[in-house]
């Protein structure tokens, strides 16, 4: 997979937790841009180098759930965010697309830690100031999904 973004840090200490949502953001730019099919950006996306060091299932839950679920998750973005879906870059789109499925699906992950992680790898396949715009939505749809674990409604 040579198209799409490559992240600027090969850290060696990233966790595999990092790594799998690296992975997934990958296969969501695929996702967006070309509209492949889930099975073939699996398939390509296993056999890349780091991989092995990547949780797999993490990988794989965020991947296809985002996939499965884009139109809720959408819904609950589209009100949040200041234009039209088309016109954020595939990257943010991918990144808050991982955190709003977070939110939703793995309670068991601080709210803090999915807006650090999207933000953290918006930073590292994104533009310059991208990551702040994913912070500032993944902030307004933590106040949604997760309301009663915001201390003052504030991240």
């Amino acid at each position: 997979m040579s198209d799409g973004p490559e992240p600027d840090d090969r850290s060696p200490t990233r966790s595999a937790r990092r790594r799998a949502r690296e992975f997934a953001l990958q296969g969501l730019y695929q996702w967006l841009v070309a509209q492949t099919d889930v099975a073939m950006i699996e398939a390509q996306i296993v056999v890349l180098p780091e991989f092995e060091r990547s949780d797999t299932d993490l990988f794989r839950s965020i991947l296809r759930g985002v996939i499965q679920e884009a139109a809720t998750l959408h819904k609950t973005i589209v009100p949040l965010i200041d234009r039209p879906l088309i016109q954020l870059s595939p990257v943010e789109h991918a990144a808050i697309l991982i955190g709003a499925w977070e939110f939703s699906h793995a309670p068991e992950t601080p709210y803090r830690v999915v807006i650090n992680e999207a933000v953290e790898i918006a930073k590292s396949f994104g533009g310059t100031d991208g990551y702040r715009y994913v912070n500032g939505v993944l902030d307004k749809v933590a106040a949604r999904l997760r309301p009663t674990e915001r201390p003052n409604g504030r991240v």
